[in-house]
């Protein structure tokens, strides 16, 4: 019997993918420019040890571009620093990178790919920036939840809508609606004044509106905020994300439908529309979902997997474009990383892994199209190089392998490189 631990390290791209000039992406790299801009504004050499162990630089290495790499390595030189005090040798567990095949670089691509279903269809969008929402939509959108028009009708940063909106909000009483680059209806409101459970049920009328119109929109997304004035809004962790289902069975199904668990830490329930879902788990910044994540390694019965998404890393740093946040964030984790490890039972596998990019010294706010790492770890495994695979589904294969379930329809499993030594 196994547990599997699957860490989410959300937007944590290592490099331009080779399809990235198809997405404007040429030259991102989201853990290379972060650590070059926190050495260059703060004059620190990001310290990741735990990290590095398992592979994190050698993998960097090979997934940059030999710009990205020599460009960091050429700013340390010419600061008298050496790459040495940066780069660590891999020393345990097996590393690598994944490419994705799916046609977006979104939440529910990512994780649907890394679960064995690639999305190989593309998502409906409001490409419109400054009017995203037609007419017709806003119309229905009344007509169903019996508020008479929204504000926003745009894309935008969420932090940012919310403070230029919040008040106008707060007055009127109708909810923010704005979208982004990738597939969504986002709607912002006060969990006082409009109320949580109304901007619930807000989103799932929306929802249900996006379905019969066949828009093929992948989330909309719940993002409540309290505060008093544009001052002082701040979003809560009451966050709720209503997907599309999947368009075919994830290996999170199969192992529930075969007798095993799936506990969900965070965003993962959401992101899958609870398919395939045993327990969820909610919880809000990164040192919280480490921790519900250690409480569920001690706790949970064999044939379980807990899967967990770090969103903190992507909403707070990379859509922010905070460089010096995400490298301390990174270094925090870093120093928690060591407990996962120490609290998991023998045969336990830790997976750590990534669901697109979201380079915080890029132009722009969105998702930028990368290779993921891939870390796996487990009590007897040494250094073990994966390479690149040709698919976030690779992981969604291996781990229908360990848990003995009906394999994938893509992807190529590692199982057996983990026990190769």
């Amino acid at each position: 019997m196994a547990r599997a631990i699957i860490l989410v390290l959300d937007s944590f791209g290592v490099g331009y993918a080779n399809d990235a000039e198809a997405f404007g992406d040429v030259g991102a790299n989201t853990f290379i420019n972060l650590a070059q801009y926190y050495f260059e504004k703060e004059n620190k050499i990001i310290q990741l040890p735990h990290l590095g162990a398992l592979g994190l630089h050698e993998v960097s290495k090979q997934a940059s571009s030999e710009q990205a790499w020599q460009g960091f390595e050429t700013c340390l030189n010419a600061a008298g620093r050496k790459i040495e005090e940066f780069y660590v040798t891999p020393q345990k567990g097996a590393y690598g990178y994944m490419s994705e095949l799916s046609t977006g670089k979104d939440t529910p691509s990512g994780h649907w790919e890394m679960a064995g279903v690639p999305v190989l269809f593309d998502w409906g969008y409001f490409s419109d920036k400054t009017n995203a929402f037609s007419p017709e939509l806003i119309t229905a959108i009344k007509d169903k939840t019996g508020l008479n028009g929204l504000l926003g009708n745009c894309h935008a940063s969420g932090t940012d809508i919310i403070n230029a909106l919040g008040e106008e909000h707060i007055s009127s009483g109708l909810p923010i609606c704005y979208t982004s680059a990738d597939s969504v209806f986002q709607v912002a409101a006060h969990e006082q004044h409009f109320g949580l459970d109304n901007l619930y049920t807000y989103c799932e009328q929306v929802r249900e509106l996006l379905d019969d119109a066949n828009l093929n929109i992948g989330r909309v997304i719940a993002r409540p905020f309290i505060g008093s004035d544009s001052s002082n809004f701040s979003r809560t962790g009451n966050r709720r994300d209503y997907s599309v289902l999947p368009p075919s069975k994830t290996v999170l199904e199969k192992i529930t439908n075969s007798g095993g668990q799936v506990i969900s830490v965070g965003k993962i329930a959401d992101i899958f529309a609870h398919q395939g879902i045993s327990l969820n788990t909610k919880a809000t910044g990164i040192n919280a979902l480490v921790n519900a994540t250690i409480n569920h390694i001690e706790t949970a019965p064999e044939n379980s997997v807990i899967f967990t998404n770090l969103v903190n890393f992507d909403q707070d740093y990379g859509h922010r474009r905070d460089p010096v946040g995400y490298a301390q964030a990174l270094e925090e984790f870093d120093q928690q990383l060591p407990e996962i490890i120490n609290k998991m039972h023998e045969g336990d596998i830790l997976f750590l892994t990534a669901d697109h990019g979201c380079d915080p010294t890029w132009s722009g706010n969105d998702h930028t199209r990368e290779f993921v790492p891939l870390f796996s770890y487990h009590h007897l495994v040494q250094s073990v190089a994966l390479g690149q695979r040709a698919t976030f589904a690779d992981l969604g294969q291996t781990i229908a392998e360990l848990f003995n379930v009906e394999a994938m329809a893509y992807g190529k499993s590692f199982l057996p490189e983990l026990y190769s030594n």
